[in-house]
C-alpha cells in the first residue's frame, strides 16, 4: 500500500516531518517497508518543448528534433512516434543518468546525426511502466520546469505493509484515522455528499446468489463527457505507480486506494438488460481489460447482463464494456462480495488486481452506497451529466457485535496502566463506539463495520496498547513462584542444538525457511493433506504446512545457484507437519547438498549418496545413535531416487533418510540436479543410555600384532552390504575390531539374480598371540554369522 505525504494531508490536518510520520506508523503496527523521494531520481529532468521534428535522413522510425531546453536549443534524436512540433517533454542532458536503463548520456552518433541529449519516456523515467512514446507534459509548462514537480512526483511517497485483519488501512482515509488517534494530528472527517436523483435508470440491477454478492449498489450517469483526468488527479496516481487512464477509470482507481473501495465502470450503451451478478456458467468465458481471455467456472461470482460476462465479480472487468474517452453514459458500480470466494477465483485466474486485493480481505459492506454516492459526486463534478436515483440489492452481513469490556484488562494483559478516559478517547477517535454498562465501570463496546476483526477484549486491549504506544509497556520480568526453576530442555531441542553445531562443523551452513510451502511441493513429500492447508496464507506459494524442510531447502539452494553460488550446502533443524485428520508436527534435521565442483586439472570424484550418508552417520553418531545397530533400508519415499537412495533403521523404525533426489521431484520444485539430501527424523531416534556412575577405563591399545582375513559371500543381490558387514562384526566380540567391505562383484562366476562382497575383517588380540587353530575357529563363527544373517554362500 502506497501514499504520499500531501495525500495524507487530505485526511489529516497535521504538520509532521516524514520521520515522525514513518515512528508513529511504526509504532501505531504499520510497518513501513520504504520511504521513497522520487524528487531526488528525476532531479536532472526538465521541461523541454521540441520547435521543429523532421524525418531523419537515413532512418524511416527516427526524427531529428530541434528541442529548447534549458541549456538553449539543441538537436535531439527522437523514436518516440508521438514526438512533434510545440510537444513539451521531460528533457535530459548529456551526462545525465536514465533511471530506468541506467545508461548515461554521451554524444554520439544515432545513424549519423548526433543526439545532444535525450527525450524520455515514462518507462526510462519510472514512472509510467506501460506508456507509449515520450512524456507529454502541461503545454503552458515553462522550459526548465522540473520534471517532478510537474509531474506531481516531488512528494514523498510511504510504502508499508497491510497486515490481512486490517482491509481499512488499504486506504489513506483508514491510515489517517489510527494516527489521528495517535495524535499525529486531527482526523478531517468528510461525510458523504447526499445526492437526488433526477431519473430513473434504464440499465436495472440484481443479484441471483447472495452468497456470493450480498450487496450490490449502483448509479448511472447520462451525458458525461469523458477524457483526460485533471492534473492533480493524474499526480496522485502516477505518484504510487499508477497509470493515469481517462477520468472514469481514474477515479475507480482514486477511490480504492483513497477509501479502500473498489469500484467500476460501465458503458451504460453497451449494457443489454440486467446487470446482475451471479455464479458462472460452464463454457463461459471473457476478456478483461488485461486483454487476456478467462474462462468462468460455477465457483466464480461473475458480473454478467443478458447477454455476456462483463467480468468476475470483485477482480477485474470486461474489456467489452469498460469506459473509454467516448463513453457518455456511464453505470458506476459499488458492491460487497464474499471474501473467501474472491480469494479462490483469483487464485484459480491467476488474476493480481488492486480490486481483488481489497476485497479478499473483507471491505467494509456499509461502504458501497456511501462512497457511490462520493464517486458519483466527483463524475459529475469532473465530466458533467445526469445523475440517476440509487440502486441497491441484497442485504449486507449483520454488524459486528458488541464487546464487554473492562479497562482493567488493559493492565492484566498489556502490563499497562492507562486511565479509563484515555481508553474511551482512543477506541472513539479508531470509530468505536462506548457505552457504559450499568453503573459500572465496565463499558459496552461497539466495533466500526470496518473493523470486523475485533472480536473480543483482547483485541481492544491491542488497540489501545498500540495508539499509546508499545514503548510505554514496562520491562519487567514476569513474576515467578518461590523456588521456580526453569525447566530443562528436552531430549529433542537438545539434540537440535547439537546438530547445529556439529553440521556447521561439517561445513553446511544453517538456513531458517518458511514452515510452509507451496501444497503441491508438499504433495511431493508426503504431505498436502487438507488438515494441512492454510485458510488465510500469506502468500498463494505458501499456503500450506511443510511435511519436510527440504523442499524449501532444495529451492534455497537453487536461487543460491542462480546468482552464481553453486555447490550450496544448506541444513535446518526444525519442525515438520503431518497428518490427515489433526495435524501433528516432528522435529527433523534436514540436509541438502547440491553438488557443483569447481574445474580442476586433478580430477576428483564427484560428491554422491555415499558422501551424505557419511555426514549422516557422522551426525547420528554425534547425537549418541547406536551407528552400529543401524540397518539400512530402501527408499520408501517418491521423492528418492530409486536406485541412489537408501534409509536407516532401528529395527522397523525409520530414523533417516539419504540420497539424491529424484529426477522428477527436481523438475517439479524448478531446480537442477543432482542434488543429495539427507533428513533425519528427531523424534524416531532412541533415547540416549543414562551415563554410566563409574567411568569406563580406556581401551589400550593391544600388545599384539592385528592381523587380516579376507571372505567372499555370494548373496541375494537385494542383501544389503551393510547386512554382512554387522554380521560379520558381530561373530566375536571384542577380538573383531573392524570389517570393510571391499569389492562388489556380479559377473562370470556369479549367478544370475546374486552378487559377490568381499570383505575384510580385521582381529586384534588381547591376551596373547593367535595361533592358526584361533584364527580358524574365529573364520568359522564369522561365515556361520552372515551365513545365518543373510543367507549367503561362502566363495572359494
Amino acid at each position: 500500500m502506497k501514499f504520499t505525504l500531501s495525500w495524507l494531508k487530505d485526511h489529516l490536518k497535521t504538520d509532521t516531518t516524514v520521520d515522525r510520520l514513518v515512528d508513529a506508523m511504526t509504532m501505531a503496527g504499520l510497518e513501513v517497508e520504504e520511504v521513497h523521494d522520487p524528487a531526488a531520481k528525476l532531479a536532472p529532468f526538465t521541461a523541454a518543448r521540441i520547435v521543429s521534428a523532421a524525418k531523419h535522413p537515413n532512418a524511416d522510425k527516427l526524427q531529428v528534433c530541434q528541442v529548447e531546453t534549458k541549456d538553449g536549443m539543441k538537436e535531439i534524436v527522437c523514436g518516440a512516434p508521438n514526438a512533434r512540433a510545440g510537444l513539451v517533454t521531460a528533457y535530459a542532458a548529456i551526462g545525465t543518468t536514465i533511471p530506468g536503463s541506467g545508461i548515461t548520456l554521451e554524444a554520439r552518433p544515432v545513424r549519423g546525426v548526433v543526439s545532444n541529449g535525450m527525450l524520455c519516456s515514462g518507462a526510462e523515467l519510472e514512472v509510467d511502466s506501460d506508456a507509449d512514446g515520450i512524456l507529454e507534459l502541461d503545454p503552458k509548462l515553462a522550459v526548465g520546469a522540473s520534471v517532478a514537480e510537474a509531474l506531481g512526483l516531488s512528494d514523498p511517497v510511504i510504502d508499508f505493509e497491510v497486515t490481512p485483519n486490517r482491509s481499512d488501512w488499504l486506504g489513506v482515509v483508514g491510515v489517517a484515522r489510527d494516527l489521528a488517534a495517535a495524535g499525529l494530528g486531527r482526523f478531517i472527517a468528510k461525510p458523504a455528499p447526499t445526492l437526488k436523483g433526477v431519473f430513473a435508470s434504464p440499465v436495472t440491477i440484481a443479484i441471483d446468489d447472495e452468497t456470493a454478492c450480498p450487496i450490490f449498489a449502483a448509479r448511472m450517469i447520462r451525458g458525461l463527457k469523458n477524457g483526460p483526468s485533471p492534473a492533480w488527479l493524474q499526480q496522485r496516481l502516477r505518484a504510487i505507480g499508477l497509470r493515469p487512464r481517462n477520468i472514469l477509470v481514474d477515479i475507480t482507481n482514486f477511490f480504492s486506494y483513497d477509501r479502500a473501495r473498489p469500484l467500476h465502470v460501465y458503458d451504460a450503451d453497451k449494457l443489454e438488460g440486467t446487470v446482475r451478478a451471479r455464479l458462472g456458467r460452464a463454457g463461459e468465458s471473457f476478456k478483461a481489460l488485461d486483454g487476456k481471455t478467462y474462462d468462468v467456472t460455477p465457483a466464480m461470482c461473475v458480473i454478467a447482463d443478458d447477454a455476456r460476462v462483463l467480468g468476475i465479480g470483485g477482480i477485474m472487468g470486461g474489456e467489452y464494456s469498460g469506459a473509454s474517452d467516448a463513453t457518455t453514459n456511464a453505470l458506476i458500480e459499488s458492491a460487497y462480495f464474499d471474501a473467501l470466494r474472491t480469494f479462490r477465483t483469483g487464485r484459480a485466474t491467476g488474476i493480481n488486481s488492486d480490486a481483488r486485493y481489497r476485497n479478499e480481505r473483507g471491505i467494509d459492506p456499509d461502504s458501497c452506497v456511501p462512497e457511490l454516492d462520493r464517486a458519483t459526486q466527483m463524475i459529475l463534478d469532473l465530466c458533467g451529466g445526469e445523475v440517476s436515483e440509487p440502486m441497491r440489492v441484497g442485504r449486507g452481513p449483520a454488524p459486528p457485535a458488541p464487546v464487554r469490556f473492562d479497562p482493567d484488562r488493559v493492565r492484566a494483559l498489556a502490563g499497562m496502566s492507562v486511565k479509563p478516559a484515555r481508553i474511551v478517547q482512543i477506541l472513539k477517535a479508531l470509530g468505536f463506539e462506548t457505552a457504559p454498562e450499568g453503573g459500572a465501570k465496565r463499558l459496552i463496546v461497539t466495533p466500526p463495520s470496518w473493523r470486523r476483526d475485533v472480536e473480543g477484549a483482547a483485541d481492544l486491549v491491542e488497540e489501545i496498547a498500540r495508539i499509546e504506544g508499545y514503548d510505554k509497556v514496562p520491562a519487567a520480568d514476569p513474576p515467578r513462584a518461590e523456588g521456580y526453576r526453569a525447566a530443562a530442555a528436552s531430549v529433542g531441542e537438545s539434540r537440535l542444538r547439537v546438530a547445529r553445531r556439529a553440521l556447521a562443523s561439517l561445513g553446511y551452513l544453517e538456513a531458517v525457511t518458511w514452515s510452509f510451502c507451496e501444497r503441491r511441493h508438499a504433495d511431493l513429500f508426503g504431505g498436502g493433506a487438507e488438515a494441512l492447508v492454510l485458510a488465510n496464507p500469506i502468500s498463494a506459494d505458501l499456503d500450506c504446512m511443510r511435511p519436510s524442510a527440504l523442499p524449501n531447502l532444495i529451492r534455497a539452494a537453487q536461487k543460491n545457484a542462480d546468482r552464481g553460488h553453486g555447490d550450496a550446502r544448506l541444513f535446518e533443524a526444525g519442525p515438520a507437519y503431518f497428518g490427515d485428520g489433526d495435524a501433528d508436527q516432528a522435529r527433523t534435521i534436514a540436509v541438502v547438498w547440491r553438488p557443483a565442483p569447481k574445474r580442476h586439472w586433478r580430477t576428483a570424484p564427484a560428491p554422491d549418496l555415499f558422501d551424505v550418508k557419511r555426514d549422516c552417520l557422522a551426525l547420528l553418531e554425534t547425537l549418541a545413535v547406536p551407528v552400529a545397530s543401524l540397518q539400512h533400508a530402501d527408499p520408501d519415499q517418491p521423492w528418492q531416487h530409486p536406485a541412489r537412495a537408501g534409509g536407516l533403521r532401528l529395527g522397523p523404525k525409520i530414523i533417516a533418510r539419504f540420497g539424491e533426489v529424484h529426477p522428477t521431484t527436481l523438475k517439479a520444485l524448478d531446480a537442477e540436479g543432482p542434488v543429495l539430501v539427507f533428513e533425519i527424523l528427531v523424534d524416531a531416534l532412541p533415547a540416549p543410555r543414562a551415563k554410566p556412575t563409574r567411568a569406563k577405563p580406556p581401551l589400550e591399545m593391544s600388545d599384539f600384532m592385528p592381523l587380516t582375513r579376507d571372505f567372499a559371500f555370494v548373496v541375494d543381490e537385494k542383501v544389503a552390504a551393510g547386512d554382512v558387514v554387522r554380521a560379520a562384526i558381530g561373530a566375536e566380540r571384542p577380538l573383531i575390531t573392524d570389517v570393510a567391505l571391499f569389492d562388489v562383484y556380479r559377473g562370470p562366476g556369479v549367478p544370475e539374480g546374486k552378487k559377490s562382497l568381499a570383505i575384510e575383517v580385521t582381529l586384534e588380540p588381547r591376551e596373547r598371540t593367535l595361533a592358526d587353530a584361533d584364527i580358524d575357529l574365529v573364520s568359522k563363527k564369522i561365515v556361520a554369522a552372515v551365513i545365518k544373517a543373510t543367507g549367503a554362500v561362502q566363495r572359494a
